[in-house]
């Protein structure tokens, strides 16, 4: 289940990394920003929640890193490497965060260009597995919204 067609295993250093990175980041965000916690709210509404953590995250990997990343990977322009990051994964981040704009802040917003470059790396480094890109954007979605509430 954790390997993918290539004989990758989801579970490398690099997963793990990307697993423990968030930690320090949520902290800095939390720090930052202050907010009243509150971790009943997933209680109070558990379909929000939900759709926060389980479907949007499906969604938006099918959408950005299945068929924008996907399509612009069968052009071999998009295949260049700039830093280790396609140039595929590179303009699917720039997408990703603009599309964030129609719901967030512009500073929330681009917020979310280095998590989608590191979603983007996954489905790369996974040979178009959205697995590994689908579980990491649940659990920084999962952090988020734990720490976040949305406004409701």
């Amino acid at each position: 289940m954790f390997i993918n067609r290539s004989g990758k295993s989801l579970l490398s250093q690099s997963w793990l990394a990307a697993i423990l990175i968030a930690l320090p980041v949520w902290t800095v965000l939390y720090r930052q920003s202050s907010p009243a916690l509150d971790l009943t709210w997933p209680v109070q509404a558990p379909a929000t929640f939900l759709l926060l953590v389980m479907l949007y995250p499906v969604l938006e990997e099918v959408v950005f890193r299945g068929l924008i990343q996907g399509e612009l990977m069968h052009r071999k322009v998009f295949k260049q490497q700039i830093v280790g990051v396609t140039l595929a994964n590179l303009l699917t981040s720039i997408i990703f965060a603009a599309a964030h704009l129609l719901s967030h802040p512009a500073g929330m917003a681009a917020l979310v260009f280095l998590p989608s470059l590191l979603f983007g790396y996954f489905r790369d480094r996974h040979d178009g597995w959205l697995l590994p890109s689908i579980l990491l954007h649940s659990y920084y979605n999962l952090g988020y919204f734990l720490l976040f509430k949305p406004a409701m």
